[in-house]
């Protein structure tokens, strides 16, 4: 079998991805790179918001008339296959196999099925599931808990991954262990609300570590680099950045999303904190970390924000200072409470307010990134950047950033970059040695490529 996996969405679906990806090899299954090569092809679902699942949509359509012309199985996984939204568009497009993100291990039982299969159980087992590390990765996924226990309105997670289930620190560790035998050098802790993480619906669990305490544990284990992803801020402790601090390893990146800067909306959302209290949050972490760099998410035009409730937003983002955000126009799904019982806003009112937002946004990352200039940092290089000649990566702070290629630093690796310039979105630097002097460029750098050590014009 010739199989080939498209994913959708988020971290946890790239864990995913790569959990059923080893399931498949280890049935004997060769990974391929193209539809066009494959007799099986798989695709992992987002469902948080409307265009992954148009996007959905539309693939499935392309690969049901490759169906019609030639022997395939076709497969969906993820948050939309747990949808009745999405298991209609499973038996609209002929799809074989369905699998739910708490039915990922049925994979083998799906393909040796002469029929269509669906999993949509949520299944013990999985918790306890180790996958083998990635190979030739320095970065990798650690997912420390599946599901939510909260209630936003508009998120249809609770529905997709089902309530919070917290692993055994024993199984995190033992994964952990095997990526840093396998040259990973920075691990990212993955869960829907990682501060929750050890109080499953609400109560302590034995066993388990608190959040902070657990951050500890996996910071000293040996690994170079520790972030995680994503934090509720209403479950956010001091201690959280107590042990930030208290843990070299740890990154000074803390994404904190808000959605809103408006009490009324955040209300309405079932956000279950004020901005006063998330701004409480943001001071500790200020506090405890100085140089901590921020990021959040922000809905914009969720059903019921008057001009008001959106300059709250405006004025928050202002107080924070956020280095960077995800930010997205309310989309209706399916399902959610606010789809059942709130009036969706005009799409032109919500556009021109993110329209606005982004350019707040641009505005605080000029500030924030400017602050780098002449910093040196250390940065995790991936591999080749679009640039020819060049390497691309991110800091300790998440921020990319393009080197060009130097003598003794040609590849992917943990290295010292001097920042030489910046934009709202990215660093240019060159790589430096351990007495802080220039490494010299390779020979033969397309003029490009080495210019890019220069100062560019702040945009």
């Amino acid at each position: 079998m010739r199989a080939h996996l498209i994913t959708h969405g988020c971290q946890m679906n790239e864990y995913d991805s790569h959990l059923v990806q080893s399931q498949l090899v280890s049935l004997g299954a060769d990974m391929v790179g193209s539809v066009d090569e494959a007799d099986f092809v798989l695709v992992n679902t987002c469902a948080v918001r409307g265009k992954p699942v148009d996007k959905v949509r539309s693939l499935l359509g392309e690969l049901r008339i490759q169906k019609s012309r030639r022997k395939l199985v076709v497969g969906m996984m993820g948050c939309l296959a747990q949808l009745e939204e999405g298991q209609q568009i499973a038996r609209k497009f002929e799809v074989d196999v369905l699998l739910g993100p708490g039915s990922l291990l049925d994979i083998g039982a799906a393909l040796e099925s002469n029929e269509r299969f669906w999993g949509l159980q949520f299944k013990d087992e999985l918790h306890d599931h180790i996958p083998p590390a990635p190979q030739g990765k320095l970065q990798a996924h650690l997912t420390i808990m599946r599901g939510c226990d909260h209630h936003c309105t508009y998120c249809i997670v609770p529905t997709t991954r089902g309530p919070q289930v917290s692993r055994h620190p024993d199984q995190i560790m033992r994964e952990l262990d095997s990526l840093l035998a396998a040259g990973v050098q920075e691990v990212t802790l993955l869960g829907q609300n990682v501060n929750a993480y050890g109080f499953d619906a609400g109560a302590k669990l034995a066993g388990h570590p608190s959040f902070a305490d657990l951050l500890r544990q996996v910071g000293s284990s040996g690994i170079r680099r520790v972030k995680f992803t994503t934090s509720h801020p209403m479950n956010f402790t001091e201690d959280v950045a107590v042990a930030m601090a208290e843990t070299p390893a740890v990154c000074d990146f803390v994404h904190l999303p808000v959605q809103s800067g408006s009490d009324a909306v955040l209300r309405r959302m079932a956000r279950e904190y004020t901005r006063e209290k998330y701004l409480t949050h943001i001071g500790q972490i200020k506090r405890h970390l100085p140089d901590a760099v921020l990021a959040t998410d922000i809905i914009v035009g969720f059903p019921g924000e008057t001009e008001a409730d959106f300059q709250d937003t405006l004025s928050l983002y202002d107080e924070v200072g956020y280095d960077s955000a995800y930010m997205f126009i309310y989309s209706p799904r399916p399902g959610t409470p606010s789809y059942k019982h709130f009036q969706d806003l005009p799409r032109e009112v919500k556009t021109e307010r993110l329209q606005r937002l982004i350019v707040r946004q641009k505005d605080w990352s000029a500030r924030r990134n400017a602050r780098f200039q002449g910093t040196v940092q250390e940065v995790l290089l991936r591999g080749d950047a679009h640039t020819a000649g060049s390497l691309e990566g991110h800091t300790r702070g998440n921020h990319p950033i393009v080197v060009p290629r130097a003598i003794g630093a040609a590849g992917a690796g943990l290295y010292q970059a001097r920042v030489t310039a910046t934009t709202p979105h990215m660093l240019y630097g060159e790589l430096v040695g351990a007495d802080g002097q220039t490494l010299p460029l390779m020979p033969n750098l397309e003029p490009a490529a080495a210019g890019m050590i220069n100062p560019l014009p702040m945009v």
